[in-house]
């Protein structure tokens, strides 16, 4: 059965304070991916790979943390270093990014990184639009907020009502709301307490040519086929 969350409903709680984009990006999983998703739920299938956990919270936590090594890594493929990026600040965009393009979105979607910290309020009006239309196609996006000093918080942008309304599962809480325009643009969108949009990481809206290789085991990303 497939995985949803709509606004009113409740998602996982992220298992440690760091691991925010962490767990965004297992729900993500979970949304595209219904074997993940039973795994993470009931312990079944429990495929090659899989981190140990009795429970689903254990079974969650572990792979947050799967998560996080991958995105955290030094490597950020095989003959380039990733940017520094301070743990205690969780998830790095471009980590998330590739997440997201390689096993926690449909295969194939494309995705970008958009600065969107120091916009005006037209330029913020501007990329939540783009959010809205990218977001309304069926695929994820993510949001770091913060201080006016620091991100601090990601959160998963899903598609809303239709209604230039997206719904916001904010992994500290678990709970799944609507993220407005206006909150975005006057910057007081109060997500586990913070207001400022730094990052979003959104589709392109573009499909890669080549294919990509199902999933078999729960402990990596899907990987690029030869096709």
């Amino acid at each position: 059965m497939a995985y949803r969350l709509r606004a009113g409903d409740t998602g996982p709680v992220q298992q440690s304070p760091v691991t925010c984009g962490s767990a965004c990006l297992t729900v993500a999983r979970m949304l595209v991916d219904p074997v993940f998703a039973s795994w993470v739920r009931t312990g079944e299938p429990r495929l090659p790979g899989s981190p140990a956990g009795e429970t689903e919270a254990e079974r969650f936590a572990a792979y947050e943390r799967v998560v996080m090594r991958r995105t955290n890594g030094i490597l950020a493929g095989p003959h380039w270093l990733d940017v520094p990026w301070p743990r205690a600040l969780g998830t790095p965009p471009w980590g998330a990014k590739r997440e997201l393009e390689y096993g926690a979105a449909t295969s194939g979607t494309r995705y970008d990184v958009a600065s969107v910290r120091h916009l005006s309020d037209a330029g913020l009006r501007a990329a939540f639009e783009r959010l809205v239309d990218v977001v309304a196609q069926g695929e994820p996006g993510l949001l770091y907020v913060g201080s006016t000093h620091l991100p601090r918080h990601v959160v998963l942008v899903l598609p809303g009502d239709g209604d230039r309304v997206l719904d916001v599962y904010d992994p500290g809480t678990g709970r799944v709301g609507h993220l407005r325009r206006d909150t975005v643009v006057e910057r007081r969108l109060g997500l586990s307490g913070w207001q400022v949009p730094w990052f979003i990481v959104q589709p392109t809206g573009h499909r890669r040519v080549r294919a990509f290789a199902p999933a078999t085991s729960l402990g990596g990303a899907r990987a690029p086929s030869n096709a």
